[in-house]
């Protein structure tokens, strides 16, 4: 299981599933019905994501101008979530969903940096 997920939401994800398999024919490790993620080299992976279901997981609008939330999501596995997360709040990131298990088999919060750049504290 990677340690870092780059999630993008995309528009169409049959399109940029297309591109993706064009440009980089990674191999692909995750296929759902709203996402696709692909296992790079390293160890490391990408994710394409539907902006809707993205939105839905994140508790905000995906529409929201740019200057209020990125569409760019960077997903952290890390050993103690909760502690993550405290220590975000700390220093000053929005928390737009707090730790919660999801669908997917993991606990996770979501909330942004500084220049409200999505980032998502997960543990197994």
């Amino acid at each position: 299981m990677p340690t870092l997920i780059t999630i993008l939401a995309v528009r169409d994800l049959a399109r940029s599933r297309d591109f993706y398999d064009a440009v980089f024919a990674w191999p692909i490790a995750v296929e759902a019905p709203n996402y696709i993620e692909y296992a790079l080299p390293g160890g490391a992976a990408v994710g394409l994501y539907a902006r809707e279901g993205y939105a839905r997981n994140l508790g905000a609008s995906i529409e929201a101008p740019r200057s209020e939330l990125a569409t760019t999501e960077l997903y952290l596995r890390v050993p103690d979530a909760q502690a993550t997360l405290d220590r975000l709040a700390a220093a000053g990131a929005a928390v737009f969903s707090p730790l919660r298990d999801r669908p997917w088999g993991e606990r996770v919060a979501y909330g942004a940096d500084p220049d409200l750049n999505v980032l998502g504290v997960a543990q197994a």
